[in-house]
């Protein structure tokens, strides 16, 4: 393809992208509603009024003037919420200008990017973004990876806004550290040692936050880290956000759960192919896992032990279970379907549906003075799609999706290379 009408591919978007919309009243009539996991409503009503949830129900009165959507056939839930992702972060996974927040772990690299925070990075006109709408998400918790501490996540809408702070929910929303294979080159090839160096972090970090005038006078001990490391690394301490591990092996979730104990925080797990071994603690220490049930094979030794029902056997022994592709992207359009795997994996339909709208809230801690999202009730943010039928069925479309009470377009890149390809004669 010439460069030029890539770049002209490229206006086509950004133009659809740029234009300005305003939240309105919006009834959405007649429809299959799950105003949260387990609570459907058939023939029902959604009123959206401005950007929050005004009524939902059988019977709801329409606000004069609302601009009316037919829901009949089609069903409705809230958004759903890709519970950690690269979204934003990544347009092109092996292009290094294309990658933010992803640390590597090369030459003179500590491995510690605490004071990374992904709103620093995050591009609202990542092209990534439109394109996973067309899977019904409506925001997604942003992650760094990499390193054995990789920085603050945050919480983010997928409307279509001109800069970060027009997307943020809440920000940092969680420290991400690894532990496993993927820190061993931060770790001097060791597993112990990685937990070790985490061990003295938050140790420095915990003296640093008591003492900062000590420190600013150079009357503390050398500490691990640097002083903005020190200070990202204070509000996991302080309790204020949680810790996030990047861990698969079932001796490494133990090991993190251990840390979380001694420091008196929440755990959240993300990859968690082994988790499933480890139910019963995970359940008893209140930590949530992040996984993705499309990751079923034992690709390293990490995830010797992984199973397609892993997130059917973690809900039943009552763990927070979200659904993820974790840092896919591109691929993060996929979500509803990797919902539909853990649901073939035995996963309750049901406990499927909270796995994408309700748990990630519940994992990562509710976002104070905000409204609710991941359900349909009254005064609950107005993050809603309009789904063509089951949204766990492959041939499902998205037809509607409103993201703080604003319709958002379901054009992408993509569909406008359809449109300009299948203009074009057939190959001789």
């Amino acid at each position: 393809m010439k460069r030029g009408a890539f770049a002209g591919l490229g206006m086509v978007v950004i133009a659809a992208a740029g234009a300005v919309a305003h939240a309105e009243v919006v009834a959405i009539e007649g429809a299959t509603v799950w105003t949260e996991p387990g609570k459907k409503l058939d023939g029902a009503t959604v009123v959206i009024d401005g950007k929050l949830i005004a009524a939902v129900g059988v019977g709801v009165k329409v606000p004069a003037g609302a601009r009316k959507v037919d829901g009949r056939g089609l069903v409705v839930t809230a958004g759903f919420i890709e519970a950690a992702s690269s979204l934003g972060l990544t347009e092109i996974d092996l292009e290094d200008s294309a990658n933010d927040g992803s640390f590597g772990g090369g030459a003179g690299d500590e491995g510690i990017h605490a004071a990374f925070r992904v709103t620093d990075g995050y591009n609202t006109s990542s092209v990534a973004i439109p394109i996973a709408r067309t899977g019904g998400l409506t925001s997604a918790i942003a992650a760094p990876m990499g390193g054995l501490v990789s920085g603050s996540s945050a919480w983010v809408t997928l409307a279509d806004a001109p800069g970060v702070g027009d997307v943020v929910v809440r920000a940092p929303l969680a420290m991400h550290v690894t532990l496993g294979d993927a820190a061993l080159d931060s770790a001097k090839g060791s597993r112990g040692k990685a937990i070790e160096r985490l061990r003295e972090l938050f140790d420095d970090a915990a003296a640093f936050m008591a003492r900062k005038g000590d420190y600013e006078r150079n009357q503390t001990r050398r500490f691990a880290a640097s002083r903005l490391d020190l200070l990202a690394l204070g509000e996991v301490t302080a309790r204020r956000i949680p810790l996030a591990v990047r861990a698969h092996r079932a001796s490494d979730i133990q090991a993190a759960l251990a840390l979380g104990r001694e420091l008196g925080v929440r755990v959240v797990i993300i990859g968690g192919s082994e988790a499933w071994r480890v139910a019963a603690d995970l359940a008893r220490a209140k930590a949530g896992v992040i996984l993705d049930p499309v990751e079923n094979m034992p690709w390293t030794f990490d995830r010797l032990y992984v199973r397609d029902d892993g997130a059917a056997l973690l809900a039943a022994a009552g763990v927070a279970v979200a659904i993820s592709t974790i840092g896919d992207a591109p691929g993060a359009r996929s979500l509803r379907q990797h919902a539909g795997v853990a649901v073939a994996g035995g996963m309750p339909w049901d406990a499927a549906l909270a796995a994408v709208t309700t748990t990630p809230a519940t994992i990562y801690g509710p976002v104070a003075k905000a409204p609710v999202r991941g359900k349909l009730v009254a005064r609950a943010a107005a993050d809603v799609v309009v789904w063509s039928g089951d949204p766990f069925e492959l041939s499902t479309r998205v037809v509607h999706t409103f993201i703080g009470g604003v319709e958002q377009s379901l054009e992408n890149r993509q569909s406008a290379l359809l449109r300009k390809y299948r203009k074009l004669p057939a190959a001789p």
